[in-house]
């Protein structure tokens, strides 16, 4: 018989999940187990969607179980199920980010912090505003892009936000998010997918336009999002592409130097 996860509710499954990384921290840094777990747990469901970058990425999964004996190695999906089952009965939240910070990893683990889902809520919800809806209709759906994204809790917000809303956050929201710290990409893209939230999650450092992983989440796989992105992305280039071509005449009147700034500025618009 099937444990009923409702009755054990968030706080039961937040202990045990506790318990699993502790038992494995026996002969492991704690902070050391939380980053492998994330990071196999993202590989796992990457390598089920992502067949391009299957075979560099099951390599990396067995380099990581490979440090742990059996034992420890059959706790990670008993991991996974826990953190499945919070969310499940917690609804919308940073269930990782909370995690992370109980387990006091943010003095240890590279001074990193995590603001409380509570005021990204808010935050979300004032920067969505009222008017979110006809954005959706006149545009199809809308985009987040979170240039340091943590542990994923603003983009889970904004998905709530619109969820309140009557809209549905599967069909109608694409994140990009991108962090500088991997193990952080991987507790956004873990959670992400877990809530089939269309993402594309980056490791790089946003300022330096560095791109060194590219993680799509299931949604944006099985969503089709990479056509439906470039689409608009073609849509909105066209008409600013056709104003930078003058016609023959101006051509003609103006001179060379005139046309000589077309390129520079189609360079431009390709860039953004």
């Amino acid at each position: 018989m099937a444990e009923d996860i409702f009755k054990i509710g968030p706080a039961g499954h937040k202990k045990r999940l506790t318990a699993l990384l502790r038992d494995n921290a026996r002969r492991h840094r704690l902070s050391e187990v939380f980053s492998d777990f994330c990071e196999v747990a993202a590989l796992a469901i990457s390598n089920a969607v992502d067949i391009p970058q299957f075979k560099e990425r099951e390599a990396r999964y067995l380099a990581i179980v490979g440090r742990y004996e059996r034992e420890e190695v059959e706790r990670f999906p008993a991991m996974l199920a826990a953190l499945t089952a919070w969310m499940e009965c917690v609804g919308m939240a940073d269930c990782l980010g909370e995690l992370f910070m109980s387990l006091d990893l943010g003095d240890g683990f590279k001074g990193q912090f995590f603001t409380p889902y509570e005021v990204s809520r808010l935050m979300a919800g004032l920067t969505l505003g009222q008017d979110v809806r006809s954005q959706v209709e006149s545009q199809g759906y809308i985009r987040l892009s979170e240039p340091t994204c943590g542990a994923g809790g603003m983009a889970i917000a904004f998905a709530d936000a619109l969820q309140e809303q009557q809209l549905n956050y599967q069909q109608c929201l694409h994140v990009t998010a991108q962090d500088i710290d991997r193990t952080a990409v991987h507790m956004t893209y873990l959670q992400l997918s877990l809530l089939h939230v269309p993402a594309v999650v980056i490791l790089g450092n946003t300022l330096a336009m560095e791109v060194r992983e590219r993680w799509y989440t299931p949604a944006h796989i099985m969503g089709g999002w990479g056509a439906r992105l470039r689409s608009r992305n073609a849509h909105v280039a066209a008409p600013q592409i056709l104003e930078v071509v003058p016609p023959a005449d101006a051509m003609a009147e103006e001179g060379a130097a005139v046309w000589k700034a077309a390129p520079a500025a189609l360079d431009q618009l390709a860039l953004f």
